[in-house]
């Protein structure tokens, strides 16, 4: 099964969004969400468990969901908000900074901050489209997408974007080759040389 990153999603009504990350455990090297942007305002980004995909192909991703249950999902994008404290000014000469305040108030001692974060099981890594692939001796590409097993959600292949080295086909890596799995990008065990006679599926105008 196919898990391409940038292609629709669909829930049991219609489209729903678009897949923008896959979230990887990088020691089981396995599946585990998809992010998947909102295709009306606010345009919200929702983490997808994996089990939820019951089919995929190169361009559309099919969910077992309604649109309801696909809004209930969590947002990818979280924000808190802290209580973070300000200076103390009485210490200083001549009062509050030694200038006198006008109408007379008191300072403020805290204010609000606004902290977003993403919203990632721990230890587990969010993958776009786009992000590097690193030979041994060197970057070869981007990653287009993962094949995974639909059995364990473990994946068998990496694919390679168009535009690499090798030009218009599409050139798959064993996850047997994949050394690790970083935030940056996928790091892999083979030198440029050998991935240039790994197998490779016929260049697909169709794909996003």
């Amino acid at each position: 099964m196919d898990i391409p990153l940038n292609a629709k999603v669909r829930c049991v009504e219609g489209d729903c969004g678009r897949s923008t990350y896959v979230i990887v455990n990088p020691v089981s090297r396995q599946v585990t969400h998809l992010v998947v942007k909102e295709s009306e305002a606010p345009h919200t980004e929702r983490v997808v468990p994996v089990d939820w995909v019951t089919d995929a192909t190169h361009d559309v991703i099919h969910l077992r969901c309604d649109k309801a249950r696909f809004a209930g999902f969590t947002p990818f994008i979280e924000t808190d908000y802290l209580r973070e404290s300000l200076p103390d000014f009485e210490h200083l000469p001549g009062g509050y900074g030694g200038y006198l305040l006008w109408p007379i108030r008191v300072p403020e001692t805290e204010k609000i901050v606004q902290v977003k974060h993403r919203s990632i099981p721990l230890g587990e890594l969010a993958i776009h489209r786009g992000a590097r692939v690193e030979a041994t001796d060197g970057p070869v590409g981007k990653v287009d997408e993962f094949l995974v097993d639909p059995k364990d959600g473990h994946i068998t292949h990496l694919i390679l974007r168009e535009g690499h080295l090798w030009g218009q086909r599409d050139v798959t890596i064993p996850v047997s080759e994949i050394d690790r799995v970083e935030e940056d990008g996928v790091y892999l065990t083979l030198e440029k040389h050998s991935i240039e006679n790994l197998p490779s599926i016929p260049f697909r105008s169709s794909w996003i």
